[in-house]
């Protein structure tokens, strides 16, 4: 699923319009990905939306307190992993990522295959839920959501 995802953000990211479900899935399986692999990342990316728009709508209602502090449930904890978790709060503290967005990459990685969810794949995530609110993280981030840490040398 998450090579399907990476696809549909490499060429719809760039201000392209994603196009509705039955074309998408034809593109899809024009390029070669398999129909199950397409019918659950098409599945997520509709969980996408309505995550996002429950997540506007719930913040539009009740904005967060400033010092609010978010705490994760045994089974997202679980399912997010030590490093995912604090890639987000990273992305918090640096002051890039809005509650309603953090909610909607905590939803969207509960529903992904896998557990926990490896940091890829997170990022990924992370990558997918700015584009949903039409938003492009900036460069510096941009890098350190595509770039593999692992391969980095220290200078």
């Amino acid at each position: 699923m998450f090579d399907v995802l990476a696809f549909v953000y490499q060429n719809y990211a760039a201000g392209d319009f994603c196009p509705e479900v039955h074309s998408l899935q034809r593109k899809l399986s024009a390029v070669g990905f398999d129909s199950d692999e397409i019918r659950d990342a098409v599945r997520w990316i509709s969980g996408l939306s309505c995550a996002k728009d429950a997540a506007q709508h719930q913040q539009a209602l009740r904005p967060p307190h400033p010092w609010s502090l978010r705490v994760y449930l045994p089974s997202e904890y679980r399912k997010l992993g030590s490093r995912s978790i604090g890639f987000l709060s990273f992305l918090e503290s640096c002051g890039v990522l809005s509650t309603a967005m953090r909610e909607v990459i905590v939803d969207r990685s509960m529903a992904a295959p896998g557990s926990p969810v490896s940091l890829d794949d997170f990022k990924l995530i992370v990558l997918m839920v700015f584009w949903s609110f039409n938003q492009v993280p900036d460069a510096l981030l941009l890098d350190e959501l595509c770039d593999n840490a692992e391969e980095r040398l220290a200078h």
